[in-house]
């Protein structure tokens, strides 16, 4: 996808974070947004904020667990735009503490945002795309799965966020070699973003009733919920700066997109065991003091 003015681009967890910056590097690129959020306010203030910078917004709110809410929102941008060029099936929840402290509402939740969203993101606006594209030979699309490191490597205590954002992964090559096979004019890319400042660590104050906790945190929820906090909020990188290196992503039809590239080297490292058959490698190996801070944390908290 090499231009993106007067497109239409939907971008699910678009009230903040990561997706309130594509929205306002789309409106910057003269793009149509269709902005898709489950906290009210956030996403009246965004649809504000860019309408008063000249923008064309409209905004949904929108469970990205539910089929039939995604599919107003695909059938809400071809009403008011016509078509979608650009989907970021971005919403994102996270969840901590050790695996198997892990509730089965814990498991609802994130794998119905993180997984279920982008599914029902993929399943819904990829059949949109090859509609337009059959009907308009000029048509060019781009879907981009937000996923994270965390779906290429396995931290302790990151259990439930560990397996959506890998099966995000898996699900978006898969999608990049479908289109591949049929030869659609769709690219499709994965953002695997590292530690950047964003509200994926205070996610809770958006957990439904349905999914909502039945009892207080564990000792290893808490101890990672502090952890991960810590970890967020002394990023380096900004959400901006992903936005910026996500659209030039985009228009260089680049699958695989990286906050911190150096963050691969555990990448590396962990496949390499892979293909070793060796075991798992020491996630902190290189900082064996955090591990300790964890361990302490969880094992001190639950005494």
């Amino acid at each position: 996808m090499k231009t993106f003015r007067d497109k239409v681009v939907v971008i699910t967890g678009g009230a903040s974070g990561l997706g309130r910056q594509f929205a306002n590097v789309a409106a910057r690129e003269g793009m149509k947004l269709v902005l898709a959020d489950v906290q009210a306010d956030a996403l009246e203030q965004s649809t504000a904020e860019l309408r008063a910078q000249g923008a064309s917004v409209i905004a949904r709110l929108c469970d990205v667990r539910k089929g039939e809410q995604v599919q107003a929102l695909a059938d809400a941008a071809v009403a008011e735009f016509g078509a979608v060029h650009l989907v970021f099936n971005n919403a994102g929840v996270g969840s901590a503490g050790l695996i198997w402290e892990n509730t089965e509402a814990d498991w609802e939740w994130v794998m119905g945002v993180n997984v279920w969203g982008v599914i029902h993101g993929v399943r819904i606006f990829t059949r949109l795309m090859l509609d337009a594209a059959a009907r308009d030979p000029e048509f060019e699309g781009h879907i981009v799965n937000t996923a994270s490191m965390a779906g290429l490597l396995n931290a302790p205590a990151m259990g439930v966020y560990n397996v959506s954002k890998h099966a995000v992964v898996s699900l978006s090559e898969t999608l990049y070699h479908d289109l591949q096979l049929v030869g659609a004019p769709i690219g499709a890319s994965v953002l695997c973003p590292y530690f950047v400042p964003t509200g994926i660590s205070q996610s809770h104050r958006n957990r439904p009733d349905d999914v909502r906790m039945s009892a207080g945190p564990t000792a290893s929820q808490i101890a990672a919920q502090f952890m991960t906090d810590k970890a967020v909020s002394s990023g380096k990188v900004s959400a901006e700066q992903v936005a910026e290196i996500t659209f030039k992503a985009i228009a260089d039809g680049q699958f695989y997109i990286y906050s911190h590239p150096d963050a691969l080297a555990g990448v590396r490292v962990n496949l390499e065991s892979v293909v070793g058959g060796t075991n798992p490698p020491d996630p902190y190996a290189a900082t064996p003091q955090i591990r300790e801070l964890l361990r302490a944390k969880i094992l001190g908290a639950s005494k």
